[in-house]
């Protein structure tokens, strides 16, 4: 049910000017035009994420930057129908997912790799954005054994919004 939600909140997104300036006092000004780059539907995604993780009670800065840019390099490449298409063959085929997709950026078959690596894709992005290697690590998943609680919360906000 959560991912027919994610589907028309996808077609219906919005984000207010008060909304893109919260973004911007939680990002450091380097990274901004990263976030203001993003598609108004993943954008409106990541503000969904912080606000559950506020309501969760976090408000550690650099797991707030995690949640604004953890889609960043998802892009204008991932349309709507690849998102549905990839989250299809994920549940039931994903060896078909892994051979469709390419690593090249000129490829059709280009966002289905964006689809698989997005998380270490964006991690990136936000490192050359002037984001924190602990802001990466929580994008990228894979953040000192310290900061596992604050992966979870992070994978729990991402899965409600």
């Amino acid at each position: 049910m959560s991912r027919i939600r994610q589907f028309f909140a996808h077609l219906t997104a919005r984000v207010t000017p008060s909304e893109q300036a919260d973004a911007h006092a939680i990002l450091p000004p380097s990274a901004q035009a990263l976030f203001d780059a993003m598609p108004v539907a993943d954008r409106r995604h990541a503000l969904d994420v912080v606000a559950h993780l506020r309501r969760a009670g976090h408000h550690d800065p650099e797991l707030l930057v995690a949640a604004l840019l953890h889609d960043a390099a998802k892009g204008e490449r991932m349309r709507l129908w690849h998102r549905v298409a990839g989250v299809l063959m994920a549940a039931m085929t994903p060896r078909l997912l892994t051979r469709l997709a390419s690593a090249d950026p000129e490829s059709w078959r280009y966002p289905f790799h964006l689809y698989l690596h997005h998380a270490e894709l964006s991690a990136v992005v936000a490192l050359e954005a002037g984001c924190s290697p602990r802001s990466a690590a929580l994008i990228r998943g894979a953040p000192d054994a310290a900061d596992g609680g604050a992966l979870s919360a992070l994978r729990v906000a991402d899965e409600a919004s």
